[in-house]
């Protein structure tokens, strides 16, 4: 009995100790696992997540390996750093769709390019213009995507419950005076369920 609860003591110092002893995690410099809110077992599949993701998009590059941050919490995958092309940013945002257990996807991935103002302030204007009409469209749910334009090309990422959102997302995205092309990165939620299982 007494060596139960020996190694019992041993067994929960350990623990504490590990526990104690890392000051950054995945909030940052200064957090400790303990005051972590998720479980134990949410921690461990979104680190499964994000080791996952990390060695499929390095798979792609190397250079990704200083370029391309990401971070999983609670099956919320969040995606910094940056890219040459947008059509590296779709590959990029379509892998982290694909990775089982993702819940959302938010990609902050800037693209690197030559500064021209007015090149810039075209781009912008056409991606207000076409989240204020995904926002008014009754049948999409604006908050489910990301817009990108660059160069007058539209880049949509997200994900659509319905083949008729889809639809709408992309003849809104045509409606927009000076727009050269659509490109989208747009999953199925049945699509997304079947990826998932």
């Amino acid at each position: 009995m007494k060596n139960k609860y020996l190694i019992n003591l041993i067994f929960f110092v350990l623990l504490s100790g590990c526990v104690g002893a890392s000051s950054s995690g995945l909030f940052g410099t200064g957090v400790t696992v303990a005051m972590d809110p998720r479980t134990l077992g949410t921690q461990i599949d979104d680190s499964i997540m994000d080791k996952s993701l990390d060695t499929r998009i390095i798979l792609i590059d190397k250079k990704y390996i200083v370029d391309v941050k990401t971070k999983v919490l609670d099956g919320r995958i969040f995606i910094t750093g940056k890219v040459d092309t947008p059509e590296e940013k779709l590959k990029i945002t379509k892998l982290a769709w694909e990775t089982k257990g993702a819940r959302s996807v938010k990609n902050d991935l800037v693209i690197n390019k030559k500064f021209k103002f007015k090149q810039s302030a075209k781009d912008l204007l056409i991606t207000s213009q076409l989240r204020s009409a995904m926002i008014f469209n009754k049948k999409i749910k604006a908050i489910n995507y990301n817009i990108d334009t660059y160069k007058k090309v539209i880049y949509v990422y997200g994900i659509a419950e319905t083949q008729e959102e889809k639809e709408e997302i992309i003849k809104e995205a045509k409606m927009i005076l000076d727009v050269e092309d659509v490109v989208t990165s747009i999953l199925m939620m049945n699509d997304l369920r079947m990826i998932k299982n």
